[in-house]
């Protein structure tokens, strides 16, 4: 019985993670990833995610618990930008074109 109990709280703990939804991709920026160091935040609704740090390939991941429309906030060598893209249940891949004009940061889905 005691077993049968830390599984069912194992997996209540378990269920807002699995109905969460994953946006994920890589970074570029004149042709390259940005590598380490841009940021990548999300907001979905009235909720915000923190920031994350792309890795050493540009890659970064977001865990948002809304699907729908989001906005994600890139910054990379100090200038911002942001691009639109829908959350889902399941991970929906974005991957992120940053270019510069006329002095700003810009983004887009590649």
């Amino acid at each position: 019985m005691k077993t049968i109990a830390v599984t069912a709280w194992a997996l209540a703990l378990l269920a807002p993670v699995a109905l969460a939804g994953e946006i994920y991709g890589k970074v570029s920026f004149n042709g390259a990833a940005v590598g380490e160091g841009a940021t990548v935040a999300a907001r979905c609704g009235a909720k915000a995610y923190p920031a994350v740090k792309t890795d050493r390939t540009g890659t970064y991941n977001l865990v948002v618990a809304e699907t729908g429309r989001c906005t994600l906030t890139v910054t990379h060598q100090g200038k911002t930008a942001t691009v639109d893209v829908a959350s889902y249940e399941d991970a929906a891949q974005a991957d992120i074109v940053l270019e510069t004009k006329d002095g700003q940061l810009t983004a887009r889905r590649r």
